[in-house]
């Protein structure tokens, strides 16, 4: 019989009832809440796992993977990702912004943009340079424009 799960919970449901009232979080409470019904044997493949949790059959597999492998602890450990990498390397933005310190180093983003494609070789867009610039490192380079008075 396909999705069939032959492995051992060492939590009895005792345990397993208390510890998913102590989750905090929805992933957490959905790992515990499959062995919960697994050790209670309300239900004994992932397909019914995965309908009643409303996850893909692939995910409760790896759920179950990583119970065997660590435990508890590792089945309720939430990894994060990492995310992409930003394209001006966090080094190159702390020497940025030691630059930017001085009012008169750039007058505008382009100057930055060129700055560093001619010191780091990093080849950025202008789009990338302002957030960098404005966003990640709080500096506003552009300063306010004339305003033309009223001539009558």
């Amino acid at each position: 019989m396909t999705g069939v799960l032959r492995f051992n919970i060492s939590e009895s449901v005792e345990e397993l009832k208390t510890l998913l009232d102590r989750q905090t979080t929805i992933r957490g409470w959905e790992r515990v809440q499959a062995l919960y019904l697994l050790k209670k044997g309300e239900v004994n493949s992932i397909t019914g796992i995965a309908e009643i949790l409303g996850r893909d059959i692939s995910t409760i597999f790896r759920w179950f993977q990583r119970y065997r492998a660590a435990g508890l602890e590792g089945l309720l450990q939430i990894q994060e990702n990492q995310g992409r990498k930003p394209r001006i390397p966090t080094e190159v933005q702390e020497v940025l912004k030691e630059r930017l310190q001085n009012p008169e180093a750039f007058q505008s983003y382009m100057d930055v943009k060129t700055w560093l494609e001619q010191e780091y070789g990093i080849v950025a867009s202008y789009k990338v340079v302002h957030e960098t610039v404005r966003y990640r490192l709080n500096v506003r380079l552009k300063s306010c424009r004339p305003r033309r008075s009223n001539l009558r």
